[in-house]
């Protein structure tokens, strides 16, 4: 939103402002360019969720639109057609002309049927032309670094679960069942643990390969190599949580064995189920530790096992002096100082379970979450919810651990 300024000889000037110009004598003079645009975004939209392809190629002029990295405007309405839309429109931001031919900034909202109780928003940059008095969309592809969009990639399969809606791109549908089946037993798992104040549902993307799961995030595929998973959303506490994506990287996920899978598919699960009460207070140890505690929960496995680094740091007689910082999670750090970062926060997680029990573990996660700002927000719940001090609880940790994997 442009703020305001005073302008130098206003009383003889005129302004522009939001697409619209603004006559000397104040009355908004209708910009219908602008208007035109916005209409054949609306055609466009409409298209799309009517599963209307000529209306939709109609939007693209007689070409039909350009190629955009090799995906014509009817192969992504093709890609697209499989999956059940609530909602799909384009708010435009900006406006470029340049006479018959301009560029547009918008973005795009849409909701996945029974799934989504929030927008998924992605930038777009568009392409139009203007021939025989109307516009048309040339291009429509993901503005500056945006992320792409599964469609993108190609056809998308879809796979409905009891608990889960799979979309794959270049994957047999025996492989996205097998991960729809994965998803619909990490739901009821993590509702035991966490409660029901979530949706109780989950939307996992399978994409092709690990670049293209990279393409999914925006991001550089060298972060994300030894990945299995990671959920997409924002964090915030204010009870309408964006729409949650786990986006697997099939790469990694291929050589967990049977365990491995189950245990990153409800890790994963629990980020969604959490989010609403996952803030810029919650510190990734707690995030993560309290993921990987209810992926392993029931599991069997002894803490040797899960924390095979942390094990192997401690027998060599160096104990973390502190908690995991933020920064210990990087993807693109050391591979040893990642893995001791989740087992320290497992290994927390896991002290506070057996100590304070199940619920105290849960309602210290809410209480962090919902302090709203990162200062202040451990030391408040340790106080109220585990009675107990940051420097206490840090060194309870530390022989915790050295009693469990020394």
């Amino acid at each position: 939103m442009a703020g305001r300024a005073r302008v130098p000889g206003a009383v003889a000037g005129c302004a522009l402002l939001l697409a619209g110009l603004v006559g000397c004598g104040g009355a908004p003079a209708r910009d219908t360019q602008t208007d035109a645009v916005r209409q054949v975004l609306d055609r466009r939209a409409t298209a799309v969720l009517d599963g209307d392809r000529s209306e939709f190629l109609a939007t693209g002029g007689p070409s039909h639109g350009a190629a955009v990295a090799g995906v014509t405007g009817a192969a992504q309405f093709d890609n697209l057609r499989a999956v059940p839309l609530a909602a799909w429109s384009y708010r435009l931001t900006a406006l470029h002309r340049t006479g018959d031919r301009a560029t547009a900034d918008a973005e795009l909202r849409y909701r996945i049927k029974g799934y989504d109780r929030a927008p998924v928003t992605a930038a777009r940059a568009l392409g139009l032309a203007r021939t025989g008095g109307r516009w048309y969309v040339t291009s429509d592809r993901p503005a500056g670094k945006a992320s792409r969009q599964l469609w993108e990639q190609g056809p998308v399969e879809v796979v409905m679960g009891a608990h889960s809606l799979v979309l794959g791109v270049g994957q047999p549908r025996d492989v996205l069942r097998g991960y729809a089946d994965l998803a619909d037993r990490a739901v009821p798992a993590v509702t035991r643990a966490w409660g029901t104040d979530w949706p109780g549902h989950v939307v996992v993307l399978v994409p092709r390969s690990l670049q293209d799961m990279a393409g999914l995030l925006g991001a550089p595929a060298s972060g994300y190599r030894g990945i299995a998973a990671v959920t997409t959303g924002e964090a915030g506490g204010t009870g309408t949580t964006p729409a949650d994506r786990i986006i697997v990287n099939p790469e990694a996920y291929a050589v967990l064995g049977d365990l491995g899978k189950q245990v990153v598919l409800s890790h994963e699960t629990t980020h969604v189920a959490t989010r609403a009460h996952t803030t810029p207070a919650t510190p990734l140890w707690l995030s993560e530790g309290y993921a990987d505690w209810v992926g392993y929960l029931g599991s069997g496995r002894t803490p040797a096992q899960v924390a095979p680094e942390l094990g192997r740091s401690i027998a060599a007689g160096h104990v973390p002096a502190a908690l995991p910082s933020d920064t210990d999670f990087a993807f693109t750090g050391d591979a040893g100082q990642l893995a001791r970062a989740y087992e320290g926060g497992w290994m927390a997680c896991r002290m506070i379970a057996q100590r304070w029990g199940e619920a105290r573990l849960n309602a210290f996660y809410r209480a962090v979450g919902d302090h709203g700002r990162r200062a202040g927000a451990v030391e408040e719940a340790l106080a109220k919810v585990l009675r107990t001090t940051p420097e206490t609880f840090t060194r309870e940790w530390r022989a915790y651990m050295t009693a469990q994997l020394g």
